[in-house]
């Protein structure tokens, strides 16, 4: 009786880890289905001719064609909008890493005059409403003629993903073991030799972070580049606004604006995360 009751438990067990996992796996496929879908369908879309389109019931077969991608290449300039949206997010990502990485480690390991000021100054910043930044944004640029330039519209980034990058990287600083730093100084390191010698190897990891976020940010910024941008410089967020149209919204070049607008973001993102798995695998203490 006792195996019997034993090999009965035992297959209750079983059966309820089954029951477990297989509403954990339920739970995760419906989460990365309605991430996943929207993606999906604009990629469906972009193929689609104008007929299919609109047709509804929406058409799940249908014949593939590179229609929306012409219109979209040859009627409007949609490379250079894509040049654009490059070059902003490439300088303003790395002058963000230039300056955060530093104020990071100098926040997360000095002590230093107005340092608690300075940090609830940085929180403030994120938790300002974007929208009532335009207006001054757009003052200060229009009497410095900058703009519709690419520094402009670079300065203005800068002010909004700073903060949230130096918050990344103090995280990360913080977490990384005070040894390396205490043998640094009895070796006679100064800070700036610790931090460019010993620490900033290891945190390679917060910096991969810190840059995905803050490219991705401003590669999809929208509220800033259509008040502040003009004929001269244009990103493609601005540039696919352009394809809402009073008299019909061309969703397929839309779409497939869209598309090609995400290719650089995974690029960049598979590239990253390579630099994200060795900074995490590096050894801090042997």
């Amino acid at each position: 009786m006792g195996t019997v009751a034993y090999k009965t438990g035992a297959r209750r067990r079983r059966g309820k880890r089954w029951l477990s996992m297989g509403g954990y796996y339920l739970v995760v496929v419906a989460v990365l289905f309605v991430w996943v879908f929207p993606v999906i369908w604009t990629f469906a879309t972009s193929f689609k001719a104008r007929t299919d389109i609109f047709t509804i019931p929406p058409t799940i077969f249908f014949l593939p064609t590179l229609d929306s991608y012409i219109f979209a290449l040859t009627r409007r300039p949609v490379l250079a909008y894509l040049r654009d949206s490059f070059i902003i997010a490439s300088i303003a990502t790395a002058l963000a890493l230039v300056l955060a990485v530093p104020a990071g480690y100098a926040y997360a390991r000095l002590r230093f005059r107005l340092r608690g000021r300075l940090s609830f100054f940085l929180l403030f910043m994120q938790m300002l409403p974007y929208l009532g930044l335009t207006v001054p944004f757009f003052v200060i640029l229009s009497r410095l003629k900058w703009t519709d330039t690419y520094q402009g519209l670079v300065l203005v980034n800068l002010a909004v993903v700073i903060p949230t990058a130096t918050w990344l990287m103090i995280t990360y600083f913080q977490d990384l073991p005070r040894e390396m730093e205490e043998a640094a100084a009895v070796d006679g390191a100064t800070h700036w030799q610790t931090f460019l010698q010993v620490m900033l190897p290891q945190a390679y990891g917060g910096v991969a972070v810190a840059a995905i976020f803050t490219y991705l940010w401003v590669w999809n910024e929208f509220l800033f580049a259509v008040i502040l941008s003009g004929s001269k410089v244009r990103p493609f967020t601005v540039g696919m606004y352009g394809f809402l149209q009073f008299e019909e919204n061309l969703w397929g070049p839309l779409t497939a604006t869209a598309c090609m607008a995400m290719l650089p973001v995974i690029i960049v993102a598979l590239l990253a995360q390579r630099h994200i798995i060795r900074g995490l695998t590096l050894g801090a203490v042997k």
